[in-house]
């Protein structure tokens, strides 16, 4: 089942509102089924045909014909993992990273289809919790854990995941007390190019490197924080514009200083004060091919910008956890909880 959802029309816009809406994207979501009945909250859209997720329980999926059917790609000695996040080059090549404290945090790899999985990280420090990572291509790559004694934890490769290694200490700000990230979408790192990254942290903070992760500043944002509150999601068009989405995610209809937006590489944050999200988001994602349009999405619901986030506007349909859209193709993938999973494209 499909269906085509437009941005709310709103009464008495501002004139440079009413521009923004008039480009708002018109976005389709076709219903799939996975198979599965767990929550999946990592997903990563290929093209518009392969696409691959992971989730709780040790499982991975993997489409290669627009999500008409999705297979299990098992993961062995892996059933009691939860892989919150998956990224994938081909339909060969993916990596997907479990989280937890100790040894449930770890990093596989497949390069045949998900017929073998290589594990290439396997955690020991009892201090170490993974939350997410992101690839530029197949040998470059960031993972980020919570923060260990009050020093972020970054690991970085180089050799497509055959070598992680951790970022020293005296190269990072120090962390706040408890800093950390949200392992809800495996979106809070963006990745733009070989050289930018960015971090959002629990503490509504932003960790930025512009030399692939050597060295790294950090900025504040007025994203919300505190007890289930901070940045959850971050998304980059290029190396100066980007987003950061998250809100207080046992509060789900709530909607309070959980976006902003920057034009400078997230040295500053804007916050977005009118016309915002319509409740906490988990995940945001530009939309490639439509300019300077972004999708956000949380279990509550979905919202649609034109206009590089400064305004957004509610869209109808149930929520989910988390979304990836292709570079290419102009389709994407939304799921979420009891194996929901959805296509999603836009015009």
């Amino acid at each position: 089942m499909s269906r085509i959802v437009h941005a709310r029309s709103i009464l008495f816009a501002s004139p440079a509102l009413v521009f923004a809406i008039a480009r708002a994207p018109a976005i389709e979501w076709q219903t799939q089924t996975s198979g599965v009945t767990v929550r999946l909250r990592g997903v990563s859209a290929v093209s518009s045909l392969v696409a691959w997720a992971g989730g709780a329980n040790g499982t991975v999926l993997r489409t290669t014909d627009g999500g008409r059917s999705w297979q299990l790609r098992p993961v062995p000695g892996a059933e009691k993992l939860d892989f919150r996040d998956v990224d994938a080059m081909s339909d060969r090549v993916a990596f997907a990273l479990s989280i937890g404290p100790g040894e449930s945090s770890r990093i596989y790899k497949t390069s045949d289809g998900g017929g073998h999985w290589d594990l290439q990280f396997a955690n020991t420090d009892p201090k170490v919790f993974l939350d997410a990572m992101t690839f530029s291509d197949e040998a470059r790559g960031l993972a980020f854990s919570d923060s260990v004694d009050g020093r972020f934890v970054i690991l970085t490769t180089a050799t497509g995941g055959r070598a992680w290694d951790r970022v020293p200490a005296d190269r990072l700000p120090a962390a706040l007390p408890g800093e950390g990230a949200f392992a809800a979408s495996g979106t809070n790192v963006a990745m733009y190019g070989r050289d930018h990254v960015w971090i959002g942290t629990t503490a509504s903070r932003v960790l930025r490197s512009s030399d692939g992760g050597r060295t790294w500043r950090v900025a504040a944002t007025p994203v919300a924080t505190g007890d289930a509150t901070g940045i959850f999601s971050i998304a980059f068009r290029d190396a100066r514009h980007g987003v950061a989405v998250g809100g207080n995610y046992r509060l789900e209809a709530q909607a309070v200083d959980n976006a902003a937006f920057t034009s400078d590489g997230g040295a500053t944050w804007t916050p977005v004060k009118d016309h915002g999200l319509s409740g906490f988001r988990s995940v945001v994602a530009f939309l490639p091919g439509a300019e300077r349009s972004l999708i956000a999405i949380g279990p509550s619901g979905a919202d649609v910008s034109a206009d590089d986030g400064h305004t957004w506007t509610p869209l109808e349909g149930a929520g989910f956890d988390t979304v990836s859209v292709a570079r290419r193709g102009g389709a994407g993938w939304a799921a979420g909880q009891l194996g929901r999973i959805s296509r999603v494209t836009w015009r």
